[in-house]
């Protein structure tokens, strides 16, 4: 018999350095931070989670900073001494003593889950029903750059055949320029791959209603969320009347906020982030709501390291409602790593690892080497 009590729970943040400066609408980043925790059970048996936001605190009110409080101080109490296994037992508990926070909650929830997975041997895939594709695909995102940078980025992965679709963030200049800009790009490519835009929540209505039909023009495949985070009823207007995939992100962070979206009609996809939903747990259930009402899934990041993005990628091929593909590219932003074995990215694919619990293995001193001593 093992003994899956939780002995222990700590945190570490990581400053990883990009490897080229990634512009989001309102802040650029050149390092990701990230909260790395790790639960260790009573038999010695180590998991891992990561609490990370894209760029910082402007997107999901969370930073690594807030989460290492809120794990240390609020929602390691509540999990030590209980079983890896119970992992809905600790949501709720976490949910007494924090709201929201759900970016703290799904660094926990993570770790207990590989934890709970490498003490029975098997790969997290497993605990969620098993895997149903061993690879999906991924799209790159490239940050708000000038048309030639993006050009140049582009070709060299279609020629390495990395990626085949690509998300362009939107939303940090003039409307109009900005619209110029990537319909150029699409000129430029002619239709030599899949083209997506992410416009961050930052155009109200009308610039939306102004802006929106010269991106469907020029052969945009996909819209996320263009309009702000609340106004789920402007996002069902663009769905309706747009000839095109509307993607809602900020618009869905809980299982509530996804039955909004689908009792509107206010989108035909959903990203799906582990990160933002507070875990696993809360992901699936977003999933089967979206799946319930015939809404795509979009296995979306953070900008999680590589102890993140493997939990997402197990869940995305562990449930058949992901149907349209991922941006797990997070690792792939990172100058450097911290685990082991790199991920296996090709043919416009990023593939599950073998082994158990996530699947990677820590690279203990490049840890070492990334981790933040306090106080900054």
């Amino acid at each position: 018999m093992t003994d899956m009590t939780i002995r222990s729970v700590e945190t570490r943040i990581l400053d990883v350095p990009l490897i080229r400066p990634h512009k989001f609408a309102t802040t650029t980043a050149t390092e990701q931070s990230i909260l790395l925790v790790s639960v260790t059970t009573a038999d010695g048996v180590v998991g891992y989670g990561e609490g990370v936001t894209p760029g910082g605190p402007w997107w999901g009110g969370e930073s690594a900073e807030t989460m290492q409080v809120l794990v240390e101080k609020y929602l390691a109490p509540v999990a030590v001494g209980r079983r890896v296994d119970e992992v809905p037992a600790v949501l709720e508990a976490m949910e007494g003593v924090v709201a929201r926070g759900r970016f703290a909650k799904a660094a926990l929830e993570i770790a207990m889950v590989d934890a709970w997975a490498r003490t029975l041997d098997v790969p997290v895939r497993s605990l969620l029903g098993g895997a149903v594709r061993d690879s999906i695909e991924c799209t790159w995102a490239l940050g708000a750059m000038p048309l030639g940078e993006m050009v140049e980025e582009i070709d060299e992965l279609l020629a390495a055949d990395r990626h085949r679709t690509f998300k362009l963030k939107m939303g940090a200049m003039d409307p109009a320029e900005d619209v110029a800009r990537i319909a150029a790009l699409a000129e430029r490519l002619d239709g030599r791959a899949g083209l997506r835009v992410d416009i961050n929540a930052r155009w109200d209505r009308f610039t939306a209603n102004v802006h929106l039909p010269a991106l469907v023009e020029a052969g945009i495949e996909l819209i996320e969320q263009p309009t702000p985070t609340e106004q789920i009823e402007v996002l069902a207007e663009l769905n309706r009347t747009l000839p095109v995939q509307i993607m809602a992100d900020e618009s869905v962070q809980s299982p509530h906020d996804a039955l909004e979206v689908v009792r509107r009609d206010a989108a035909g996809v959903i990203a799906v982030k582990t990160t933002k939903l507070g875990g696993l747990t809360r992901s699936k259930e977003v999933v089967a709501i979206a799946r319930a009402a015939g809404v795509a899934c979009h296995a979306a990041t953070s900008l999680e390291g590589p102890i993140g993005t493997m939990a997402s990628l197990h869940l995305a091929c562990a449930e058949p409602g992901f149907n349209y593909g991922s941006e797990l590219f997070g690792p792939l932003l990172l100058a450097e790593t911290y685990v082991t074995t790199p991920i296996r990215y090709e043919a416009g694919r990023v593939h599950l690892p073998d082994g158990p619990g996530l699947g990677v293995e820590i690279d203990h001193d490049a840890v070492e080497k990334f981790t933040r001593r306090r106080p900054r």
